[in-house]
């Protein structure tokens, strides 16, 4: 049985973008009813850039059991490796991925196994290309434990324009990898915590695909 939850979400159009394009929908047709060209003509262009905004396409993933997969659409903006982070075991690596308001920001699950825990803190909206995003600004931090034994988290962060960090499971949910899990609305940042024996396939710079483009190798 397909689990609902993922249903809801399955959608050509991500169900958050669903009240603004109605909105929106209601100014430009009311602006073309009252003779206002101008305005009917700019709501028009407002309306066509949410509806490409929250677009969600299907993806094609990768099946091969040990690949992480990228969970954001956009320019992979930092990898680190740290002798420690919150709730992961021992030294691990980093990779933070940047969206801009052009990417699809529905964000999908990096690697099949059991949410173990969710926590969401608040914080600031700095820039989420700048390094004190990482801990400065709000935040969900999903960890998930792989079928394997690895452990992983999966952190969006709110940026300077995104104001609205969007998470559609709950812990204790088994999610798949290239399942949609959640999105951050207009530009953020996504970053993936990983074992320290993670083989990182992937450089500063590279653009990624969301639910498509490797991101690493587990042991």
């Amino acid at each position: 049985m397909k689990n609902r939850t993922f249903e809801a979400h399955s959608g050509v159009i991500a169900r958050e973008g669903i009240p603004f394009i109605v909105i929106f929908l209601f100014f430009t047709a009311s602006s073309f009813m009252l003779g206002s060209i101008a305005s009917g003509v700019v709501f028009s262009l407002i309306t066509v850039f949410i509806v490409w905004f929250f677009r969600n396409p299907r993806r094609n993933t990768p099946d091969y059991e040990k690949l992480v997969i990228s969970p954001a659409d956009g320019k992979v903006l930092r990898i680190e490796e740290l002798s420690e982070a919150e709730f992961m075991k021992g030294p691990c690596k980093k990779v933070g991925i940047f969206m801009n308001v052009f990417n699809v920001h529905v964000n999908r699950v990096p690697y099949s196994g059991r949410v173990e825990r969710i926590q969401y803190r608040k914080g600031k909206f700095v820039s989420a290309n700048l390094d004190k995003a990482s801990t400065d600004n709000e935040r969900n931090i999903v960890k998930i434990k792989g079928d394997d034994g690895n452990e992983l988290l999966v952190v969006q962060i709110a940026g300077l324009i995104a104001r609205r960090i969007v998470c559609w499971i709950t812990e204790g949910t088994y999610v798949k990898k290239g399942d949609r899990f959640g999105m951050i609305r207009f530009g953020s940042c996504v970053e993936l915590y990983l074992p320290d024996d993670c083989i990182i396939s992937v450089k500063i710079g590279d653009k990624v695909v969301a639910g498509e483009t490797p991101i690493g190798c587990l042991k």
